[in-house]
């Protein structure tokens, strides 16, 4: 029998709504959440995903701004854009999109981020808080994918993972939350990379399987576990249709793996929706907690 899907799309959807009602419930009390997007450069990636960022913000009734910048911007330039808003009390949430014009330090630029109003999670005081199990604004995607493991009732307690990949943005960041003593952790994680010896041998062994490699179809079914649950993070053009339209494919070879699996994210419609969710989560806590409010 072929996988169950598990449609971040649909999750996602669901997570706006229970936003979108806290966000009603904040301005009875004259409180609008903020978020400001910072792009610098035309990156036409880098453009859609600030575009689509926005739109959500607008449909939740969150406050939102973009600040566009051209590629020759100066990192002093953009260090005091971001100071600016660290100072603007409407503010609640900072996004500088990646990747940044080479000739700008994405580390100092993230470091120059409030850790209050630092939203996407990759401020180095957000990432410590985060290794060591303390309230912090937790990066949009592991935080994703620990929320589609848990609202689609996949038990995470005791479970054997591996994950496939090393970034700063996905697979050291959800390794991490996968071993925290809390819900939708308490884990046994093995995390693989480019120089892995025999990739297969652990995924194999994974009843969990996260895939963040950034290669098209890598994993194949002969790699993954019978009635695993896997987790597909990758989003790779490889084409276009006859129409134009980009062909896109995951880390794993869907088609193989849908048979042997148990559970399994489509893409796209999968993890992608779902980083934007939690960024708007991520606002939506960042306002509460400027006010005071714990609820």
């Amino acid at each position: 029998m072929p996988a169950a899907l598990i449609r971040g799309k649909d999750i996602a959807v669901t997570i706006q709504e229970e936003l979108a009602a806290e966000v009603r419930h904040l301005q009875t009390m004259g409180i609008v959440p903020g978020l400001v997007t910072i792009l610098v450069g035309d990156d036409p990636a880098s453009q859609s995903y600030v575009r689509a960022k926005n739109k959500t913000a607008h449909a939740l009734g969150i406050h939102s701004e973009q600040r566009s910048r051209p590629a020759a911007t100066t990192e002093e330039e953009l260090l005091a854009l971001i100071a600016e808003y660290n100072s603007n009390s409407a503010i609640h949430g900072i996004l500088v999109q990646l990747p940044l014009p080479r000739h700008i330090d994405e580390s100092k630029v993230l470091a120059a981020i409030d850790p209050a109003k630092d939203v996407d999670g990759f401020h180095p005081v957000n990432v410590g808080k985060m290794l060591l199990g303390e309230p912090c604004f937790l990066p949009c995607t592991p935080h994703g994918i620990i929320e589609l493991l848990q609202r689609s009732g996949v038990e995470t307690s005791g479970a054997e993972v591996v994950v496939v990949g090393r970034s700063n943005i996905v697979g050291k960041p959800v390794a991490n939350l996968l071993i925290q003593k809390r819900a939708g952790g308490n884990a046994t994680v093995t995390l693989c990379h480019t120089r892995t010896r025999d990739m297969a041998f652990h995924t194999k062994r994974a009843d969990i399987l996260i895939v963040a490699a950034g290669v098209p179809q890598m994993i194949k079914a002969d790699m993954v576990k019978e009635g695993a649950v896997v987790i597909d993070v990758g989003v790779n053009r490889i084409g276009e249709s006859e129409s134009g339209k980009a062909i896109l494919v995951g880390d794993v070879d869907f088609a193989g793996v849908v048979e042997k699996a148990k559970a399994i994210t489509p893409v796209p419609g999968g993890v992608g929706p779902m980083t934007i969710t939690m960024l708007m989560h991520n606002t939506v806590q960042s306002a509460k907690t400027a006010h005071n409010i714990m609820a």
